[in-house]
């Protein structure tokens, strides 16, 4: 009789396949055909195994949890926090920081009192037959096997020779300046004044540029072996095309770059600490923002047209206010430059703003050497019109008028 091992590696190859019916006899052997307490322990340890395996290949904890969740959904993606919470457990060598921080983000611990009873265990917590929870757990194994590596931002758990990753936000004025920014942008996203939203979000963008200046003037002054470092954003459908140029209008405007990863469900952020962080911020408050007036916007055309809805007016509205608010957040951004080399002289704020756009663009050929570009369409004329006009309602500066609607590259992989 096949030992657990063998079982479990031909209900995942089944899995993993397009026969339904060769799958759940697969699971049904499983069920049956070994000691549970086996099973399960086995099983668990080929989860860590494979999630310390990807972790090498550059997936983070919150980038696992989104896949999972992406693919399978949330109950599933609750058995991958756990197998992370394992996988942290086991590990003998260095855990950077961040690591740490983003499982307790995830609230991933080791709750369960022996591997070998886990999985029984977790049914239990889950209202779940043995089956249902061996079939989650065989699926989160086979997606986990499946998944390609991606670009390693920072060095995972035991790479102990990897240069550390930059630190982000220094010191006390950095924490003030992000506290100021999300006060901002939360009463950006509270108000149902869209002109005011307009402009507390250019005056957070303003106090986001001249951080950035101060922070590259003072690394210009210091020895320093810092490279740019990289995050990964949630573009999830729906409207994933338009959430990925959201990044990447707010990534342009902050200098940083982005690639989209569209099948796996990111964008990756590629910048300075403190740029990445304002990034972040920004797109998760302007995301809100673009959703809430594309709503009203709905609104006004489903009264004016009987209740007519359609997706391409959602999407073209989107698309339009990413790229109208691009073109005001950098126009921010450039006056806070020109003000700053008004104060510290150009000659020296101009090189150091230089060398740190070609230091992410270098990173960005060495992490996305084959990257492509790929354009948007734009199914919608009203649907555009209105995105922009939106995002457009109480500019702080007028800014360029507004790009062609049917011809605007973006980075894809």
């Amino acid at each position: 009789m096949p030992d657990a091992e063998e079982l479990i590696t031909e209900a995942v190859a089944a899995a993993r396949g397009t026969d339904v019916r060769l799958a759940e006899r697969q699971l049904d052997r499983l069920v049956v055909g070994a000691g549970a307490p086996d099973v399960d322990a086995v099983l668990l340890r080929r989860l860590v195994r494979r999630f310390g395996l990807l972790a090498a290949r550059g997936w983070q904890p919150v980038d696992l949890a989104r896949i999972v969740t992406r693919r399978l959904g949330a109950r599933p993606a609750r058995l991958a926090v756990d197998v992370l919470a394992a996988h942290r457990r086991d590990q003998a060598g260095p855990v950077p920081g961040w690591w740490d921080a983003q499982l307790a983000e995830l609230g991933a611990r080791v709750w369960w009192p022996e591997d070998g009873r886990y999985l029984p265990d977790w049914a239990g917590r889950e209202g779940l037959d043995r089956i249902t929870a061996l079939r989650a757990a065989v699926d989160v194994l086979a997606l986990a096997e499946g998944l390609p590596p991606i670009a390693v931002l920072r060095p995972p758990p035991g790479a102990a020779t990897a240069p550390a990753a930059p630190a982000r936000g220094r010191g006390d004025a950095a924490s003030r300046m992000l506290e100021r920014v999300r006060a901002l942008l939360a009463k950006a996203e509270s108000t149902t004044f869209p002109a005011e939203a307009e402009a507390l979000t250019g005056k957070a963008q303003e106090l986001i540029a001249r951080h950035s200046v101060d922070q590259a003037l003072l690394s210009a002054g210091a020895d320093r072996d810092d490279q740019p470092g990289g995050v990964r954003l949630s573009t999830d459908p729906p409207y994933a095309g338009a959430k990925a140029l959201l990044v990447q209008e707010v990534a342009a405007a902050n200098r940083c770059e982005a690639v989209w990863s569209d099948d796996l469900g990111f964008t990756t952020v590629l910048g300075w600490p403190a740029d990445l962080e304002a990034v972040e911020l920004l797109y998760t408050s302007l995301l809100v923002q673009a959703t809430a007036a594309m709503l009203r916007g709905r609104g006004e055309r489903q009264r004016r047209t009987a209740g007519r809805r359609t997706r391409g007016y959602d999407e073209s509205f989107l698309n339009a206010f990413a790229l109208r608010i691009g073109e005001r957040l950098r126009a921010a951004t450039e006056d806070a430059d020109r003000r700053a080399a008004e104060t510290a002289g150009p000659d020296r704020l101009l090189p150091v703003l230089a060398a740190r756009s070609e230091a992410v663009r270098e990173r960005l050929d060495t992490l996305f050497p084959g990257v492509t570009r790929h354009r948007l369409s734009v199914r919608d004329a009203e649907g555009w019109h209105s995105g922009t006009s939106a995002a457009d309602r109480a500019s702080l500066d007028p800014g360029p008028p507004a790009r062609s609607a049917r011809q605007v590259p973006g980075r894809r992989r």
